[in-house]
């Protein structure tokens, strides 16, 4: 049961972690040499990373779960990996409840991101929230793969067990020997 409980573990972060790179390599720089317009473009990576972010927070959870089953008790929560995950799920959570929703208000106000000037207040606000997403990602990134160090290395540490071996007595000498 403790090695499916790892293996969790380490599925839950090496796919959320793998799917921000594919995200941040692929989605957007796809999006963006592809398709003919940047408006396009931005509500195309504006819609996958609301199924990154429902898809870390489903990893999240697994991820959690199987941190306290493993310790048996919530101080599961006390370790650097989990408290790692933990802030991950915080920061998509702020990303996906705050920011997104802000930046999505304000594509609605300008009509067009890309046919608003850099000084409207619109678009300065925006770059500004945007700029905050970027951010959140990264650090959601970093701290996922150094929870996911955390965590294998935990998993593949060798634990002392301590083997009885039965001790065969020699038969005792009688005084007739």
């Amino acid at each position: 049961m403790k090695g499916f409980l790892r293996f969790l573990q380490v599925l839950a972060l090496a796919g959320w972690t793998g799917a921000i790179v594919y995200f941040a390599a692929v989605v957007t720089v796809g999006a963006f040499a592809v398709l003919p317009n940047q408006d396009l473009a931005g509500e195309i990576v504006g819609y996958t990373i609301g199924g990154l972010h429902d898809f870390g927070i489903v990893a999240a959870v697994i991820y959690l779960i199987a941190a306290i089953l493993l310790r048996r008790s919530l101080a599961a929560f006390a370790r650097p990996a989990a408290i790692g995950v933990v802030l991950m799920l915080l920061l998509t959570l702020a990303s996906q409840r705050i920011v997104i929703p802000r930046m999505n208000a304000l594509r609605a106000g300008m009509g067009s991101v890309a046919a608003t000037a850099a000084a409207n207040p619109l678009r300065v606000r925006f770059d500004r929230l945007h700029g905050i997403s970027v951010d959140f990602e990264v650090a959601i990134l970093l701290i996922g793969l150094f929870a996911l160090y955390l965590t294998v290395r935990e998993a593949m540490a060798v634990k002392p067990v301590l083997i009885e071996v039965p001790v065969e007595r020699a038969p005792e000498k009688t005084r007739s020997d």
